[in-house]
């Protein structure tokens, strides 16, 4: 997704306004984790970028995006561009690390 949103609109709220921007990103994102993952790949990674224009942009983690969105309606931006790229992820998750005092292991954890 590459898009400039807008955010003021005549005859609408401009709190609605975020909202249903709010709204279109998650549904984004909601597709793209829906997608088949290739074989090698664990999950969906996204690759997102945040600005006043395409020229004018920041890397930003998507967990951010909502943050992001509420500080660029605080400032008072008119519109905003943002890049989100969907890539399958290779990556291992971590496994749950024992806590102090515990001797058993994760595998052990999980069989009781």
């Amino acid at each position: 997704m590459k898009k400039v949103f807008k955010l003021t609109q005549e005859n609408k709220h401009p709190d609605r306004v975020l909202d249903s921007i709010k709204y279109d990103i998650r549904r984004y994102l909601k597709r793209e984790r829906g997608k088949k993952l290739p074989k090698d790949a664990i999950f969906w990674e996204f690759d997102c970028s945040f600005g006043k224009n395409s020229d004018e942009t920041e890397s930003i983690n998507a967990s951010a995006i909502t943050q992001y969105l509420n500080k660029a309606k605080e400032e008072g931006w008119k519109e905003f561009y943002i890049e989100i790229i969907a890539k399958p992820s290779k990556k291992v998750k971590r496994k749950e690390s024992p806590k102090e005092g515990d001797d058993t292991t994760v595998d052990e954890k999980s069989t009781r």
